[in-house]
């Protein structure tokens, strides 16, 4: 096996190590990016409409509490208006979704799923857990949901769901009588509940991830390409000459040009010294036919 094979078995397995160990972790690094701008967007969701439904409370339903008394106005609901303001915003991205998942809701579109009924749970089983973040798949692909519980703290809640009959009588005319009653202070009733999907933020590490790997192969390519040129030029060749004026010598051939060593490298260093020996060999033989 010559020295040039030896030469590039080792640089490919240098290759194959170098781009396993590139892969595994530039790949890790983008699927957890990935990840994190997931949450991130799942983070601005949630906070927009904890941010509408803090507005409704504040500044929406004290201007309508006279309209009130004469028609129920689902606007002065913070669950509705937080709903709503992201209804127009899925308008645009259609993936995005959000929802105040309730166990026994008034309005039957805030029902809970099964799959959002276990949020609901996990929530009441853990009641120091106030964030839950996790996986799920859908039809449209994976997707990211972050959940918030919510949980009865101010009793102007129970204004509207905890007795039947102290509910307001416009509200019982819209929505009946027989769902959304019963809360209670600190009972978690629901779940805020905001699904991103995964899909292009993980397509796009992927892209990346690929597009990186390849530009790594690329490069690794043209160093290869250059180290075999250099070895060729500066290690082969001179070696490779000096096999052959030894081989002349060893057959009698006294009259052979001396190698030209340049530099002073390790292989100038042998070419000089091979002819010092060759020089001396020379000579010796000189003398004996004397």
């Amino acid at each position: 096996m010559g020295l040039r094979t030896k030469f590039n078995l080792v640089m490919l397995f240098v290759f194959i190590l170098g781009m396993a160990g590139a892969g595994l972790v530039s790949n890790k690094v983008l699927q957890n990016n990935a990840r994190e701008e997931i949450l991130h967007t799942a983070g601005i969701m949630m906070e927009s409409a904890m941010a509408v439904r803090s507005y409704t409370i504040g500044e929406i339903r004290p201007l309508l509490a006279v309209q009130m008394k004469r028609d129920f106005l689902p606007q002065t609901v913070p669950a509705y208006a937080a709903t709503t303001n992201i209804h127009k915003l899925r308008t645009k991205y259609p993936e995005y979704t959000y929802k105040e998942a309730t166990l026994n809701p008034t309005n039957p579109a805030s029902r809970a799923t099964e799959f959002e009924s276990t949020i609901v749970d996990y929530f009441r089983n853990n009641p120091q857990q106030r964030e839950l973040i996790g996986n799920h798949m859908t039809a449209t692909g994976p997707m990211l949901y972050m959940a918030r519980p919510i949980q009865i703290k101010n009793e102007g809640c129970l204004a509207c769901h905890g007795k039947v009959e102290d509910a307001p009588a416009t509200m019982l005319e819209r929505y009946g009588r027989a769902n959304g009653f019963g809360w209670k202070m600190q009972e978690v009733v629901g779940s805020q509940i905001v699904s991103v999907p995964m899909s292009v933020p993980l397509a796009r590490a992927d892209k990346t991830f690929y597009t990186f790997m390849i530009a790594l192969a690329v490069v690794f390519a043209v160093v290869f390409i250059i180290l075999n040129v250099l070895l060729s030029i500066i290690v082969i060749k001179p070696v490779k000459r000096m096999a052959e004026i030894a081989h002349d010598v060893s057959m009698g051939k006294m009259d052979v040009p001396e190698c030209n060593p340049n530099g002073k490298d390790e292989i100038a260093t042998l070419g000089k010294s091979f002819n010092r020996m060759r020089r001396s060999l020379v000579n010796a033989m000189q003398m004996l036919d004397e």
